[in-house]
């Protein structure tokens, strides 16, 4: 094989693998080619989620503020227990005591 034979044998040869390479890149290109209608549903996912975010905000904001009411109601509930609770130690301590005089009162 001659200097020109081989010149031409690798020119073919470029050729070709360049061919290949084109139309290889041709063809993924094709089959991975997103169309509109993928785009409109895609976006229109991309809304949705963003709503479901929106909305799982706001229900997470709408609990912390319950849970923040129903401590300050348990709060308040068990201040007004601990008063009662205080209220009716004392009725006891003064009926005892009122029990005690009436007792001495009828002995004496």
């Amino acid at each position: 094989m001659n200097r020109t034979e081989f010149i031409i044998a690798t020119t073919i040869i470029l050729f070709v693998a360049f061919s290949l390479g084109w139309f290889a890149n041709w063809l993924v290109h094709r089959l991975t080619r997103v169309s509109q209608a993928d785009l409109g549903e895609l976006d229109n996912m991309a809304r949705a989620m963003h709503d479901a975010e929106q909305a799982r905000d706001q229900a997470i904001a709408y609990l912390q503020e319950r849970e923040a009411e129903m401590t300050n109601q348990l709060h308040q509930t068990e201040a007004e227990l601990r008063a009662a609770m205080d209220g009716l130690r004392n009725a006891r301590t003064e009926a005892e005591e009122l029990r005690n005089q009436i007792e001495r009162h009828d002995h004496d």
